[in-house]
């Protein structure tokens, strides 16, 4: 426990609980950009759907994340939460919770052994619904006796990376209750993973490094959404975009975009900018590394820093120094330098502050509605990875425009019946 004032009902292990003033600023400025989740936070409020459960959350520790959490405790949740990512949290934002009774276990650049350990401490509060971002919390249950996960009424899950993991345990049949995929919703990976991984990829690339984009050959590794987010707001920027990919369709997709689409190793002798967002493993391996000009700058956006090869690239290199903050220099024995940054972990919150809280408002909205779903249908659903509930999906979508003052059309009855019949045809 941090050695600081104790706050009443909260166990803790966060830098400095006088930080909570300050991450109080934070999370109100968030707030203020999402709206969809204050209107669920009220709804939270008066109809209490977790009473009597506790929630535990291995997430992104930022000013969005706390709205969230905050709502789920306002619904009656007792919630232990913990970082995702050893370097996104936002130490002010870790106090401000603990100050609000919210037990938190997170420290900016902690260790892997004190990220277990965290995990650990989530776990050791029983939760019957978790919520992850990435899947360790519910991978390393499952690395338990089976009666430890008796009382888990199921989980949900923020990202892609995390989403593969779990449908992999799905398949093995292991995973031992239900999934709900928050990221396969549309109002989170068509916004969220595309608007919101486009622009703060390049917000921490430009902070960590303060390089002009305009005219640099930038290498996106990757066309999923977050590819596509991120290839678009590089080109925007005025950087020439090279798009790498796996799959042909996605490919071709990149093509019609106007992107260059070729292999890596292609790509490596021209690349000024290298970003990874592909959810795989040495997807910038060694043979890159040997290719890559001289001062080429390597990040990644994907969950995991695996994406890069980090064990090739520290084999083939004969000295690191630290050129700026997050920004790690390696010469390599062929002379050329390379620059890492934030160590290869997610650039946009090891360098900077994460996707912006408006769009961070309908991935959390679909986090707290099928939070409740699952509370509410404990025990109906199978040991598998479930979609996020059509109307769950399209109440975000809906509170949002609501939000943004922007109405649509209705359907009419006539067309309700002429979508839905096979006999009209051409007159």
């Amino acid at each position: 426990m941090a050695d600081t004032q104790l706050v009443p009902g909260a166990d803790y292990d966060v830098v400095d609980i006088k930080l909570a003033a300050q991450g109080d600023q934070r999370v109100a400025w968030a707030a203020r950009d999402m709206p969809v989740l204050a209107q669920i936070r009220a709804r939270f409020e008066a109809d209490q759907p977790f009473r009597g459960l506790r929630v535990g959350g291995c997430l992104h520790v930022t000013a969005e994340t706390a709205n969230l959490v905050l709502a789920l405790a306002a619904g009656g949740a007792q919630v232990a939460l913990c970082a995702s990512n050893p370097l996104s949290t936002q130490d002010q934002v870790a106090a401000s919770l603990v100050a609000h009774g919210i037990s938190v276990f997170a420290r900016r650049g902690e260790d892997h052994d004190v990220y277990y350990s965290h995990l650990e401490s989530v776990l050791a509060t029983k939760p019957q619904i978790t919520m992850d971002d990435g899947a360790d919390l519910v991978s390393l249950l499952h690395q338990r006796d089976p009666a430890e996960s008796a009382h888990v009424i199921g989980s949900t899950e923020e990202t892609t990376t995390g989403v593969i993991r779990l449908r992999s345990m799905a398949k093995a049949g292991v995973l031992r209750f239900p999934v709900i995929a928050v990221n396969e919703a549309l109002t989170k990976h068509l916004f969220d993973n595309r608007y919101g991984t486009g622009q703060s990829t390049i917000d921490g690339l430009v902070r960590a490094t303060n390089i002009l984009l305009a005219g640099r050959t930038f290498v996106v590794c990757g066309y999923g959404w977050c590819g596509r987010g991120l290839a678009a707001r590089a080109r925007g920027m005025g950087a020439q975009v090279i798009v790498t990919e796996v799959d042909p369709t996605r490919a071709l997709e990149a093509v019609m975009e106007g992107f260059r689409v070729m292999t890596l190793l292609a790509a490596a002798p021209q690349a000024d900018v290298v970003i990874t967002v592909t959810g795989d493993a040495n997807v910038v391996d060694r043979q890159h590394f040997e290719a890559l000009k001289d001062g080429c700058i390597v990040a990644n956006s994907g969950h995991f820093n695996s994406e890069i090869n980090l064990a090739a690239l520290d084999d083939l290199t004969t000295r690191v120094s630290e050129a700026r903050p997050l920004v790690s220099q390696h010469t390599l024995t062929n002379g050329r330098r390379l620059y890492l940054l934030a160590e290869g972990r997610l650039l946009n919150l090891s360098a900077a502050e994460g996707h912006p809280a408006s769009v961070m408002d309908m991935s959390f909205a679909n986090q707290a509605l099928a939070a409740a779903y699952l509370a509410t249908h404990a025990g109906e659903l199978a040991p598998t990875v479930h979609d996020v509930p059509k109307e769950i999906d399209e109440e975000v979508a809906q509170l949002k425009l609501a939000a943004l003052g922007i109405e649509i059309d209705v359907l009419t009855e006539e067309q309700r019946a002429y979508l839905s019949s096979w006999e009209q045809g051409t007159d």
